[in-house]
């Protein structure tokens, strides 16, 4: 066979090949689009995961290098720096990826060897340091392995794949409030009902509060009293108080879809900055209108969040 005749074919293959990426990026655009379009409508957020979001909450210690090895496509979760443009099942989001996607997509097609991608590992789901691309061509074409260069980060937090930042941020609460609970057995004499956080971080503050109450209540004491009276004396004589004047005055449904120990620890800051500004006596009653004021929602916007928030959990 001539030299001629096999250029031509192989002009040919290589036009067809160019062809099939060019349709692989279209579609996978077009699902990347019916997917936010769905998530849109329920209320839903399709972006994909960041690491540095995650690791924010999750706050790991400990970092171990695992080397090279294949991981599964399906628990690849995030993105290190490229979260704004892809979707969370990694479906390209913008035009301008067109062209690294395809020559992808084409390596793909020719069982070209590519270099591992470089991976953050968090319990058993990955975060893409390098390769997003490489990724996002591979769950397009349904790969179910890809070798990666693994750093490992330990957490206590469990991920799955097709969690979004919302459900992230719940379980670390979750995780929290049963650390709270075991380390201190305060649900003894509290209605751990009441205390209760929708963010990360308030079980921890609290115990700072617990502390401040029991070195104020130590002074003018002989003996230093247990942690366990500071708190049950924190609880009774401060947040009870707090609480129900928070009830009292109608703050709660100022605020839907939030806590008593969330207005509770919201309420003695504004009411500390409020002191600091006026430089004089505030009342918790004028503390309590004046957050209201500020930062509360009226019945139309209260009734739109409800509406969203019973959408997003369809």
């Amino acid at each position: 066979m001539c030299s001629g005749a096999i250029s031509w074919r192989l002009r040919r293959h290589m036009s067809e090949q160019n062809y099939q990426s060019k349709d692989d990026f279209a579609r996978a655009r077009s699902k990347g689009r019916i997917q936010e379009l769905m998530s849109t409508l329920q209320w839903k957020n399709t972006e994909l995961l960041s690491f540095y979001e995650v690791t924010k909450l999750l706050r790991p210690r400990l970092e171990t290098y695992r080397g090279i090895m294949p991981i599964p496509v399906k628990q690849i979760i995030g993105s290190e720096g490229r979260y704004h443009d892809f979707t969370l099942a990694f479906y390209p989001k913008k035009e301008m990826l067109r062209s690294r996607w395809q020559s992808i997509d084409n390596a793909h097609y020719n069982s070209v060897t590519l270099p591992p991608i470089s991976v953050y590992k968090l319990n058993n789901c990955y975060f893409v340091r390098d390769g997003n691309h490489r990724v996002s061509v591979a769950k397009m074409q349904g790969v179910e392995f890809i070798d990666a260069e693994v750093v490992e980060l330990d957490s206590q937090i469990q991920l799955e794949p097709g969690m979004t930042q919302r459900q992230i941020r719940k379980r670390v609460v979750d995780y929290e409030r049963e650390r709270f609970i075991e380390e201190y057995h305060l649900d003894r004499f509290m209605d751990m009902n009441l205390l209760r956080f929708s963010s990360p971080g308030m079980y921890p503050e609290i115990i700072n509060h617990i502390l401040v109450h029991k070195y104020y209540i130590n002074q003018g004491q002989k003996a230093e009293i247990p942690f366990d009276v500071a708190a049950k004396s924190w609880y009774d004589e401060v947040f009870l108080p707090i609480v129900m004047e928070l009830r009292h005055e109608g703050i709660m449904r100022a605020f839907p879809g939030k806590t008593s120990g969330d207005l509770y620890l919201w309420m003695v800051r504004h009411w500390d900055d409020l002191k600091h500004e006026s430089k004089a006596a505030v009342s918790i009653e004028k503390a309590a209108l004046d957050y209201k004021a500020r930062f509360g929602k009226g019945l139309l916007r209260r009734w739109f969040k409800w509406l969203r928030e019973l959408l997003a959990r369809r």
